[in-house]
């Protein structure tokens, strides 16, 4: 006994220890704080969705998903051979042109109206605090944080690891004009040598006004947040980018609920949607999409043009790495709706309806 209280005071302490490097970031106190505390989104100590939901969908159990993380069968979580990606010289963009670019998992640039926006990027490697961590796939890493030009707004849509990476917003510190962020996670930037006039830290239904005709609105998801043992401290986002002439919708990570049927009256049409699609599972659907509620959610937003993004990077979810992209090109035949494909790197043109992109996926193991 007093061996394994030992050893388990050892690990609580080594723990305790490395959690107070830089990456964990920080809570947010004081003055921060008590602005958190006056959300109506806030209350005991968290911030809550609007429906509360169990993370695990009933009939499955955390302890059975434990158990099938590690013992159960694996098939192609990863793919084997190098993903093809392109990559174009981000800084001789005619600055008048609407494009994006997809970089893997849920990091997209874009450039509207002139200016230019990049969206939980990652580009470390990794989707985790530990040096041995999530590792990005091969071939999926071609642009580095020296590609990236000057950024008008860095958008973060939440704290977790794979969309709020220490290493990129640390190197790129420099090239950020301003963050817009849920509340509580500007906490994470400020001590990390922000300056507080960069961080627009914003709650649900709260907008950012970029210039004439131009505004960045921050919308509900159905997530959470947290970088250590302490959940729901910071808020999680979506975003409806609306520039003179298109409006773009960021879904960030969330599960499926009525947030699309509003969203999409509220401002409708929508031009593209840049929808989560992937690390998801049946047991913690209310966290994360499937595909079929993807499909379900892009027809509720009225959204012309659909990009799903949070796959093709890490291995976090248990189902086949190319699941995703095959089970939206499925569902998004004969709808009303175009499903945009493109390579990591690939150069998307917003305005041109007759781009066409290739199913890219179908020749990688």
């Amino acid at each position: 006994m007093i061996i394994v209280v030992s050893l388990m005071l050892t690990i609580a302490i080594f723990v305790g220890c490395y959690m107070q490097k830089p990456q964990f970031g920080k809570l947010p106190s004081g003055k921060r704080l008590e602005r958190i505390e006056k959300s109506p989104n806030y209350h005991n100590g968290r911030f809550h969705n609007r429906v509360e939901k169990p993370t695990i969908t009933e009939g499955y159990s955390m302890a059975g998903e434990i158990y099938k993380t590690i013992f159960g069968k694996k098939t192609r979580l990863k793919p084997v051979d190098s993903l093809p990606s392109k990559k174009i010289n981000l800084n001789k963009l005619d600055r008048n042109e609407n494009v994006l670019v997809w970089f893997g998992h849920s990091s997209v640039f874009i450039q509207i109206g002139g200016k230019r926006l990049l969206v939980d990027p990652v580009f470390s490697g990794k989707a985790s605090p530990l040096p041995w961590g999530i590792k990005a796939y091969k071939g999926s890493d071609v642009y580095e944080m020296e590609d990236i030009p000057e950024i008008d707004y860095l958008l973060i849509s939440h704290d977790h690891y794979d969309h709020l990476d220490y290493e990129t917003v640390l190197a790129l510190k420099n090239k950020i004009k301003y963050v817009v962020c849920g509340l509580g996670v500007g906490a994470h930037f400020e001590d990390w040598g922000y300056a507080p006039n960069q961080i627009l830290e914003k709650d649900w239904y709260d907008k950012v006004d970029v210039a004439d005709g131009f505004i960045i609105h921050t919308e509900t998801s159905q997530h959470d947040s947290g970088r250590g043992f302490k959940r729901g401290r910071s808020l999680w986002l979506s975003f409806l980018i609306e520039s003179p002439t298109l409006k773009i919708y960021v879904s960030g990570d969330g599960g499926y609920d009525q947030r699309f049927k509003e969203i999409g009256k509220k401002y409708g049409p929508i031009n593209w949607a840049i929808m989560e699609n992937g690390q998801y599972n049946k047991a913690w659907q209310s966290v994360h999409n499937l595909s079929e509620q993807v499909d379900k959610a892009n027809l509720e937003l009225n959204a012309q043009n659909l990009l799903t993004v949070h796959h093709s990077k890490f291995t976090l979810g248990r189902h086949p790495w190319d699941e995703p992209l095959r089970q939206i090109s499925l569902l998004s035949e004969n709808k009303p709706y175009r499903l945009a494909t493109p390579m990591i790197g690939e150069l998307v043109n917003l305005d041109n309806p007759d781009q066409k992109f290739e199913k890219w996926w179908e020749k990688i193991n």
